[in-house]
């Protein structure tokens, strides 16, 4: 245990990191308060999403599914989506319901709009720990590829980010945290993997707690969003890529993980088939409007909602990318991954201007994160030192406590 608890990994950029995360948490749960303790105010979607999950976890049907009545309230709260596709949810697996319910296993009652002040913080628990565990990677993935000032930086960005702290506390939002996540992390294991294959050991046995943890990337990031399939090829491109002469390994790994997440998406399904199986059926893997490419308000709309999830990104991005473009040292993988995923998932967003678009743009926002803190530490390291920290201290102070009014004056729900 001593070899375990050492400086490098708990040492003072990891205090400063959980300092940063528990400001994050702080604000969630500030945010959160103002909801929960408003009764009357439940939002009908997730009292949908709660009930549904509560449903299957008592063994009475599938959750997203017709497989066994609803009540007539239930009904009634369904989202459009759900209603137009005949009682299924072409967006989301089970998986889904069941990640916003498990905590209320705990609650003795039935969730109700006036009984919210009890179970509302139980139903906000997965997203808060989803939220701290997104930072937590995010952290870790910058310090990893730019060293303690890039992971400073992209924590700092985001534990200060509107958008996040309002989807993690629930605030009129659809959970997309859990998504993200897992997207985010079947990416970087992707190529965590990729980058251990040329290690002297058996690849693929040495690699199990990789390929557990890439598996359940993809079965979070899918079974919270169909569309989110776009991960596991994706994923495989980059392992790919980075080892190029262990393919056959590479390959071995990535469908290894895939049979897993099937396994575990399938368990979703309570083990049958035929749930599963319609559930496919019903499910929008590509339900994209590639004519939304065309109108320039489709793009407007994914810059203006990419602002308010995180406004420091509106001025940090374009300096980023004029950077990126212009000073050849930027330009390597480190810094290109990040700006390439984003740029595919800001790209899905586009298409999809209804739901599932805002899902696409919080998968693409923590990539983004890790871009702007790559390009930002880059500047950092030049005879410019100085004045790049001046603003960045600003951009950061300024967004932060920009974040912290906003929220102070926020009323009850």
């Amino acid at each position: 245990m001593s070899g375990f608890f050492t400086r490098e990994r708990f040492g003072e950029p990891q205090f400063i990191a959980a300092l940063l995360l528990l400001v994050f948490l702080a604000q969630c749960l500030w945010l959160a308060d103002k909801m929960v303790g408003n009764l009357g105010r439940a939002d009908a979607g997730e009292l949908f999403r709660i009930k549904e999950g509560l449903r299957q976890w008592q063994g009475d049907g599938i959750a997203g599914s017709p497989y066994a009545p609803r009540s007539e309230v239930t009904s009634d709260s369904s989202p459009d989506y759900v209603t137009n596709a005949h009682g299924y949810d072409p967006y989301h697996a089970p998986l889904y319901y069941l990640i916003s319910s498990a905590p209320l296993l705990l609650w003795s009652g039935a969730p109700t709009v006036s009984s919210e002040g009890g179970w509302g913080w139980l139903a906000r628990a997965p997203y808060l720990i989803f939220g701290v565990l997104l930072g937590g990677s995010l952290w870790y993935v910058s310090r990893r590829l730019y060293g303690n000032g890039g992971g400073y930086i992209a924590l700092a960005t985001y534990c200060f980010s509107p958008g996040i702290i309002r989807n993690a506390a629930l605030w009129y939002a659809e959970p997309e945290l859990g998504s993200a996540w897992g997207a985010f992390g079947a990416i970087f294991t992707g190529i965590a993997v990729a980058h251990t294959l040329y290690a002297p050991r058996e690849v693929v046995l040495w690699n199990w707690r990789r390929i557990v943890l890439l598996a359940l990337s993809f079965a979070l990031a899918i079974g919270c969003q169909f569309s989110l399939l776009v991960t596991v090829p994706l994923a495989l491109v980059f392992m790919l890529y980075l080892a190029p002469t262990r393919k056959i390994a590479a390959i071995a790994i990535w469908a290894a993980a895939c049979a897993v997440a099937f396994l575990l998406i399938f368990a979703s399904y309570s083990f049958r088939a035929d749930a599963f199986w319609q559930g496919l059926r019903h499910a929008s893997f590509l339900g994209f409007s590639w004519k939304a490419f065309r109108i320039a308000g489709a793009y407007r709309r994914v810059a203006a909602d990419l602002g308010q999830i995180s406004p420091a990104l509106a001025l940090a991005v374009p300096v980023a990318l004029i950077i990126y473009l212009l000073w050849p040292r930027a330009r390597y993988f480190g810094n290109t991954a990040p700006l390439l995923v984003t740029a595919f998932f800001l790209l899905l967003a586009v298409a999809t201007p209804h739901y599932p678009g805002l899902g696409f743009l919080f998968v693409a926002v923590p990539f983004l994160f890790v871009f702007v803190a790559g390009v930002f530490t880059d500047l950092v390291e030049t005879r410019w030192r100085s004045l790049v920290m001046a603003c960045i201290y600003g951009l950061l102070g300024a967004n932060a406590m920009w974040t912290i009014l906003a929220l102070a004056h926020v009323p009850r729900a």
